[in-house]
């Protein structure tokens, strides 16, 4: 059994070069394969993450994070704003054992990048 996150956008470029550019994603699915696409599988390392366009308002809230291990959350924190994502604040030691650093992405939607330390 797996979970598979999936983000509705109302542009799946833009949401799918900031996976790329902060967490490496890797494009693995297409549908359709040829002619306008309407939903992405990206690979983010042993995990999947779908985006399905869609009109949607990004205003309004989100009521789901987004938790992604990452090897270096600062390396990582330091790409999310060119990348078209907004940072929350500086990354932390979490007493649980984890650097995590909260982020937007350009829709607006909560990311934690998380790193064991």
């Amino acid at each position: 059994m797996a979970v598979q996150p999936i983000i509705v956008t109302p542009d799946l470029d833009r949401v799918q070069a900031f996976y790329s550019q902060v967490l490496g994603a890797v494009e693995v699915l297409r549908h359709p394969a040829e002619g306008p696409v309407f939903f992405k599988t990206l690979k983010i390392g042993d995990g999947e993450l779908g985006l399905v366009i869609q009109e949607t308002d990004v205003s309004l809230p989100a009521r789901i994070v987004l938790s992604i291990d990452v090897e270096d959350v600062d390396a990582a924190l330091t790409l999310v704003e060119a990348a078209g994502g907004r940072v929350r604040g500086p990354a932390n030691d979490m007493p649980w054992g984890q650097r995590v650093a909260h982020v937007f992405d350009p829709d607006g939607n909560p990311v934690n990048l998380t790193q064991k330390i």
